[in-house]
C-alpha cells in the first residue's frame, strides 16, 4: 500500500483532510437547510445581508452617474413608527415593519416594495439638490424668498405675499410653521421628480420596484370626498385636502376625484397650478422647484395660515395639559394624515443631473387625463361664468391665472392652447363626420408575459442567494459557538500544574465576524497577501516536482550516463530517476503574547501582519495552521482563537485584526493550552511558534519560578514530536533565550518578522 502510495504520488495527508471536509461539508449543508427554513421576514429584510444586497445595488447604479460616496442601507423593523424610509444623503434607512409592506403578503411581494422604498430614497441621493434646499431654508429664516421672489399675478397674490411676512415676523412658531409646510412642500415636489428620474433611468430591478410601490400607494390614496367628510368630522384640514391633491397628482398623474366636480375648490385650484405642477416634475434644476414651492405658498396662503394657527391652538391645549411640544413635532403629527408622503431627505450635495437635458414624464399618459380633466373644468367656468376673473382682481403687470395654459402636457409644460369646442356638443370637442371606417394598417396582437415573469423571477433569486447566506451564517454561528463551548470544555481538563493552581482559563472567540473587521482586513491584506504569494511561488515548482517525482539531470555521480550531457567538461553527465514522493505532513500553531507591552514599537501591528502572511502561507499551501493570542484579566487567563485547524468558515483572516495590546502575560497556562491542541493533531511535524516581546510577568508568576513552568512544558510536548520556535522582538532577548535555548528566534528587525516566520516553515515542507 505503500508502495502505491508513492508510485501514483497520492498525498494520504490531502486524501485524509478531504474527506474530513466533505464529512463536515454534509453535515453544515443539512444544519444549513434547517436554519433556513426558520428565517422570518423580520430576520431576513432586517439583515446585514439584506441591507448589504441593496448597498450593492445602490453602489452599481451610483457609478453610472459618478458616484463615488458609498451610500450606505440601515433596514430596521419598527410597526409603530410612521416613517417608512428616509435618508442623510449618507445612509438610506428603510422601516421593512412599517404597515405599508407587512400589509402585503407573501415575501416576494414585500421584496418588491421594500426595493421601490429604497429606490425612492436613492433616487433623493442621486437627484436632489440639498444644497439648493439649505439655502432656501436659510433665506425664509431671513424672511427672504429663494431663489426668486414668486410671481404675482393677482392682487390678492400681493396680499397674501404681505400677509406671510407679517405673519412670520410676528412669533418665531409662525414662522417655523410656514417654514415646515414649505419645506414638505418641496419634498412633495421633490419626490415626484426623483420618482420620474428612477423610472426612466432604471427600469430594471429599481425601476420594477417602484412602480410597485407606486402602484400601491395609490390604491391607498384617498378620494376627495373621503377627505371633505373628514374635513367635517374635524379630522382634516381643508390645506391637507388640497396638499394630498397636489401630491398625488405630482407623485402619480391623477386625482381621485370620488363623487366632487371637477370645479370643487380642492380639485380646481390644483388645476390652475397644474403647468406648474408638470414643471416641477421634469426640470431638473432644484432651484427652479422651490420656485414653484413659494408660488404654492402665495396661492394658498389663507388655506395655509388657518392651517398653521389650527396647530398652534393643538400644541396650546397639549402644553396646558402638561406636555412639552414644539412646532416641528406637531406640523409633523398633523401633516402625518397626509397619504403617500415620505421623510423628507436631507444632504448636503447638490443635484448630479443638473443643466440635463429633459424627458418626458413616466407618468404623462396619467397626466393626459388630468389635463383634460382641467380642460372641462374651465370650459364649464367659461360657460357658466363661475371661473371668470375681473381685470379689476390682477395685479399690477400680471396676468390672470384662468385655465389659459390648462391643456399644457407633461412634455415640457408649454401651453399649446385650447381646442375649438362646439356649443351643439355642450362646449366639448365636436363629433367628427366620417363616411367610412379606414382599413387598418399593418400590426397585431400578442402576449407577453415575460415582464412579470421576469420580476418575479429576479426577485425570487435574489430572495434566495440572501437566504442562503443567512442560513450559512446562523449554521456557522451555531458550530462556532459550539466550537467555542468544546474549546473551553478542552481548557477545563487540562492539568496546568500547582503554579497555575487557582487561575481560571477562558477562551474567546468571535462567532461571527461584522463588516467592521472585513473593512479593516481589506485596508491592510493587500500587500501581505502579495508577501505570501511570493513566499509561496520560490516553493510551489519545488513541491510539484516532488510529488510528481522525475528526472534528474547534470549529476557528478550516477548510474545512468546521460548521452545528451556528454559534451559537458565539469563532469556532470549522469542522471537519476525519482519516485514520486508524499510531501511532509506538518500542522503549524501560533501563539502571539498579547500583554499590554506590545503596543510599544507597534510590536502588535507586526505580530498581527505576520499572522495574516503566515495564515494566508498556510492555508494556501493546504497546511493547517492555528493561531492564538494570550493575555491576562482578574486571576483569569484570557486566551483569544483567531484561527483553528478545521474552519467551519471562511472568517478566521478577518479574526485576526481583533489582535491587539491587552493585559499581562501568563505564558505557561497559555503555552500549555496551544501545545496540546497541537499534539493531537496527526501530521508528522508539527511546529509551533511562540511570538513574545518578554519573559512572563502576571500575580504570583515571575521570575525563575515562571522560567522552569516554561522549560518544563517544552521539554514535555517535544516529547509529544513538537518543535519549538520562540520569536523574541523586544528588550529581553536574551530571557526568553534562556528560557527557550536552542529554539530561540531573533528578530531584532521587525520587518523581518514575516519572512522568517514563513520561512521556517518552508525549511519543515522543503525536501
Amino acid at each position: 500500500m505503500c508502495g502505491e502510495s508513492r508510485t501514483h504520488g497520492v498525498d494520504r495527508g490531502k486524501i485524509r483532510r478531504s474527506f474530513q471536509r466533505i464529512t463536515y461539508r454534509y453535515q453544515f449543508l443539512q444544519l444549513m437547510n434547517e436554519k433556513r427554513g426558520k428565517i422570518t421576514d423580520k430576520q431576513f429584510f432586517t439583515s446585514r445581508l439584506f441591507a448589504g444586497r441593496l448597498e450593492e445595488m445602490a453602489a452599481a447604479q451610483s457609478k453610472r452617474h459618478h458616484y463615488t460616496r458609498r451610500v450606505r442601507v440601515q433596514t430596521v423593523w419598527e410597526p409603530n413608527n410612521p416613517d417608512t424610509a428616509k435618508t442623510d444623503n449618507d445612509v438610506i434607512w428603510i422601516n421593512c415593519g412599517h404597515s405599508v409592506v407587512t400589509k402585503i403578503k407573501g415575501r416576494v411581494n414585500r421584496y418588491w416594495i421594500i426595493i421601490g422604498l429604497f429606490a425612492h430614497e436613492l433616487g433623493h441621493i442621486l437627484f436632489t439638490d440639498f444644497l439648493a434646499s439649505m439655502s432656501y431654508n436659510r433665506a425664509m429664516e431671513a424672511y427672504r424668498w429663494y431663489p426668486d421672489p414668486p410671481v404675482l399675478r393677482k392682487s390678492v397674490d400681493a396680499r397674501n405675499e404681505k400677509d406671510l411676512w407679517e405673519y412670520m415676523k410676528d412669533n418665531t412658531d409662525n414662522r417655523d410653521a410656514v417654514i415646515y409646510i414649505a419645506h414638505f412642500i418641496s419634498n412633495v415636489l421633490e419626490d415626484g421628480f426623483t420618482d420620474d428620474r428612477m423610472l426612466k433611468k432604471f427600469p430594471g430591478t429599481l425601476g420594477m420596484g417602484l412602480q410597485t410601490y407606486r402602484d400601491l400607494r395609490v390604491t391607498m390614496l384617498p378620494t376627495v370626498t373621503q377627505m371633505m367628510e373628514e374635513e367635517d368630522n374635524g379630522d382634516r384640514h381643508i390645506f391637507d385636502t388640497i396638499l394630498q391633491n397636489i401630491l398625488s397628482y405630482v407623485r402619480f398623474g391623477q386625482i381621485k376625484y370620488g363623487d366632487e366636480p371637477l370645479s370643487e375648490f380642492r380639485i380646481k385650484s390644483v388645476f390652475e397650478m397644474i403647468n406648474e405642477l408638470d414643471r416641477a416634475v421634469i426640470t431638473n434644476s432644484g432651484k427652479e422647484r422651490l420656485g414653484i414651492v413659494n408660488q404654492i405658498l402665495i396661492r394658498f396662503w389663507e388655506q395655509i395660515k388657518d392651517y398653521c394657527e389650527l396647530v398652534k391652538d393643538r400644541m396650546k391645549a397639549e402644553a396646558a395639559a402638561g406636555a412639552t411640544v414644539v412646532v416641528s413635532a406637531a406640523m409633523a403629527k398633523a401633516m402625518g394624515a397626509i397619504s403617500g408622503a415620505t421623510a423628507a431627505a436631507v444632504g448636503s450635495t447638490c443635484s448630479l443631473v443638473e443643466g440635463a437635458e429633459e424627458e418626458e414624464s413616466s407618468t404623462s399618459a396619467a397626466r393626459e387625463a388630468s389635463h383634460s380633466d382641467a380642460e372641462d373644468s374651465a370650459e364649464e367656468e367659461n360657460t357658466t361664468g363661475n371661473g371668470d376673473i375681473s381685470k379689476e382682481n390682477e395685479a399690477p403687470g400680471g396676468s390672470s391665472e384662468c385655465m389659459e395654459g390648462g391643456s399644457a402636457k407633461a412634455s415640457g409644460g408649454k401651453s399649446k392652447g385650447k381646442q375649438k369646442t362646439s356649443e351643439s356638443e355642450g362646449g366639448r370637442i365636436p363629433l367628427k363626420q366620417t363616411s367610412k371606417v379606414s382599413a387598418p394598417v399593418g400590426g397585431n396582437i400578442t402576449h407577453d408575459p415575460s415582464y412579470e415573469r421576469e420580476k418575479y423571477e429576479r426577485a425570487a433569486t435574489d430572495i434566495d442567494r440572501v437566504l442562503d447566506k443567512m442560513a450559512e451564517k446562523a449554521a456557522c454561528k451555531e458550530m462556532e459557538s459550539e466550537r467555542l463551548r468544546s474549546l473551553n470544555e478542552a481548557a477545563q481538563n487540562i492539568a496546568y500544574g500547582n503554579i497555575h493552581e487557582g487561575v481560571n482559563i477562558k477562551v474567546h472567540r468571535i462567532t461571527t465576524v461584522d463588516e467592521d473587521l472585513v473593512d479593516d482586513y481589506n485596508l491592510v491584506s493587500a500587500p501581505l497577501q502579495a508577501i505570501s504569494s511570493q513566499l509561496q511561488r520560490s516553493l510551489t515548482t519545488q513541491l510539484q516536482d516532488y510529488r510528481r517525482g522525475g528526472k534528474m539531470t547534470g549529476l557528478l555521480m550516477g548510474r545512468r550516463l546521460d548521452s545528451h550531457a556528454l559534451h559537458r567538461m565539469d563532469g556532470k553527465i549522469f542522471t537519476k530517476n525519482n519516485l514520486p514522493n508524499e510531501t511532509p505532513e506538518l500542522a503549524v500553531g501560533l501563539l502571539l503574547d498579547e500583554s499590554g507591552s506590545m503596543h510599544s514599537c507597534d510590536r502588535c501591528t507586526y505580530a498581527r501582519a505576520s499572522a495574516i502572511i503566515l495564515y494566508d502561507f498556510c492555508t494556501s499551501l493546504d497546511i493547517p495552521v492555528m493561531v492564538y493570542g494570550h493575555s491576562t484579566g482578574s486571576n483569569c487567563v484570557d486566551l483569544y482563537s483567531y484561527a483553528e485547524f478545521d474552519a467551519i468558515d471562511k472568517d478566521d483572516r478577518y479574526r485576526m485584526m481583533d489582535i491587539g495590546a491587552r493585559g499581562s502575560n501568563r505564558d505557561g497556562a497559555a503555552l500549555r493550552f496551544v501545545a496540546d491542541q497541537l499534539s493531537k493533531r496527526p501530521e508528522a511535524v508539527k511546529i509551533l511558534i511562540i511570538v513574545s516581546d518578554g519573559q512572563p510577568a502576571d500575580t504570583g508568576y515571575y521570575g525563575t519560578a515562571a522560567e522552569e513552568d516554561l522549560r518544563g512544558i517544552k521539554q514535555e510536548y517535544q516529547k509529544k514530536g513538537i518543535l519549538f520556535v520562540a520569536a523574541a522582538i523586544g528588550n529581553d532577548k536574551q530571557n526568553i533565550e534562556r528560557i527557550y535555548g536552542d529554539s530561540f528566534m531573533d528578530i531584532t528587525d521587525l520587518n523581518t518578522l514575516p519572512v522568517k516566520l514563513t520561512s521556517l516553515v518552508k525549511r519543515h515542507i522543503r525536501v
